[in-house]
């Protein structure tokens, strides 16, 4: 049997343009997602937002994207096994030997206290110390990554919900960070495209297996017919959610924002060209590389940003 500490097959330790192995298994790629704690800042821009919002902000952004950098340090030392006999996970700093397991451990026992402590300092403003809510948005984040590695993540539609219930959490912690509320009607929006994406990404993962036996065993309990159900559900609930919070969504001072309703064409043609690429092109296995690398959609959400910014700047 090989040990626990070496792959089962000796794996190049080092690839021309290949990443620092510490930081390619914080998975860069996978940042993007958290974009979302700038919702916060993007739709309460009919406020007086002082610099120090920004700042705050863009730190929260940079803290999340190394908090959950170092939840998939703690996935892949559970999975090492599992991905080492994966025909793409092999090669992952963990599971390749290229970040030994022991130097793994020691960064995600280390970094993640230290990012919850500057998690709390960011929360500082010149009143002093508010409620402990960014504090507790990154803790929330943080456990519930960790029970979705260690369980959850094997039990069928709950690994998926809690998957989405990451990106909630992410929009609610960019509005804590600079003490603004925000909607309701966003969280929802936030929730269902989340499940679109997570329910694309099973689907996708589905076609890419074609006749193959899955390495992991939470893809068994999918199929392609229940997942396509499943998707078309959530896309027509999440086109429903975002046309009814233009509808009623109100300013700082109660007055509504129809022309909101101006950025609606954007979301449908997003989703729609979502479902296009995955079905047609076969990208839907990875949600966080189609976002960026697809020059349609990626156009198509900064317009969208750029309108919805206009909007409530009026």
């Amino acid at each position: 049997m090989a040990s626990s500490e070496t792959p089962t097959q000796p794996l190049s330790s080092s690839q021309p343009g290949r990443l620092p192995a510490w930081l390619e298994a914080m998975r860069p790629k996978q940042w993007v997602k958290n974009v979302l704690l700038f919702a916060g800042l993007l739709f309460t821009q009919d406020q007086q937002h002082a610099p120090l919002h920004w700042v705050k902000a863009i730190a929260a952004f940079f803290l999340f994207c190394f908090l959950s950098g170092l939840t998939y340090y703690v996935n892949d030392l559970l999975d090492v096994e599992a991905d080492r006999q994966h025909p793409k996970k092999r090669f992952r700093p963990i599971a390749s030997g290229r970040l030994p397991l022991g130097v793994a451990r020691v960064m995600a026992g280390l970094g993640i206290p230290a990012l919850l402590v500057a998690a709390r300092l960011l929360e500082y403003d010149l009143s002093g110390w508010p409620a402990w809510k960014f504090f507790t948005a990154a803790s929330l984040y943080l456990v519930v990554t960790l029970c979705y590695s260690f369980v959850l993540k094997h039990l069928v539609i709950v690994d998926v919900l809690v998957l989405a219930s990451l990106f909630v959490i992410r929009a609610v912690a960019g509005a804590f960070v600079i003490n603004v509320p925000i909607s309701e009607w966003l969280l929802l929006c936030t929730l269902l495209l989340a499940l679109f994406l997570g329910l694309s990404k099973r689907r996708g993962e589905l076609v890419a297996l074609g006749s193959a036996s899955p390495t992991r065993a939470i893809l068994k309990e999918y199929s392609l017919p229940m997942l396509e159900q499943m998707i078309t559900i959530v896309a027509s609930a999440c086109v429903m959610s975002y046309t009814l919070y233009t509808f009623f969504s109100k300013s700082q001072n109660g007055q509504s924002r129809p022309y909101l309703m101006a950025t609606i064409p954007f979301v449908i043609y997003g989703l729609f060209r979502y479902l296009y690429l995955s079905h047609k092109k076969g990208m839907g296995e990875a949600p966080e590389a189609t976002l960026v690398e697809d020059k349609a959609l990626l156009v198509n959400i900064l317009l969208w940003a750029l309108v919805a910014l206009i909007v409530l700047r009026l």
